[in-house]
């Protein structure tokens, strides 16, 4: 049987282990309106790597960042 339930969980891990996402995608991820995640990004509170035209949230410095300040004393 096909169960849908795994589907999602597994989708959900996976776009944990992008070093990339879409600036809407995020902003679903973490329960943020995209206009107030776009206004953080604007002040720098959001690491951000801009490709051409597009810019994408940079998963895996903010990965970075976080495990560096939870370990500082």
């Amino acid at each position: 049987m096909n169960d849908h339930g795994d589907f999602a969980q597994l989708s959900t891990s996976v776009a944990g282990l992008a070093p990339l996402m879409t600036r809407q995608r995020f902003s679903e991820l973490i329960g943020l309106p995209e206009g107030v995640l776009n206004a953080q990004i604007d002040k720098g509170y959001w690491p951000i790597v801009k490709i051409g035209k597009y810019s994408f949230v940079n998963i895996a410095l903010l990965n970075k960042q976080l495990l560096e300040r939870e370990f500082k004393l």
